[in-house]
């Protein structure tokens, strides 16, 4: 089972696109070593307030995907640096 989600962010806090990147890729190296899956921004790369975000995860049943990708939301979500807008879809391969 693969599972896809797609998150839309807000970071208030960056005044460029350096500040923005490396609040992104910050969050999203910590991410990757903390869950099992593989994540990305995916658009908005020339805003600097503004990020969409890709996570996806392979597993053995759509249960255990789906736990794992709720957990990476519950994590991104964590940060103070920016705040979640929406989860724009799911998807289930």
């Amino acid at each position: 089972m693969i599972g896809f989600a797609e998150c839309e962010f807000r970071i208030y806090n960056a005044q460029s696109l350096k500040d923005k990147r490396s609040v992104v890729k910050r969050i999203l190296t910590r991410t990757k070593q903390k869950y099992n899956v593989s994540i990305a921004e995916v658009d908005h790369q020339d805003m600097w307030q503004r990020a969409r975000i890709a996570i996806v995860t392979v597993a053995s049943a759509r249960r255990r995907a789906e736990r794992e990708l709720e957990q990476s939301i519950e994590f991104l979500d964590s940060f103070p640096e920016w705040e979640r807008i929406g989860v724009t879809h799911y998807e289930w391969l």
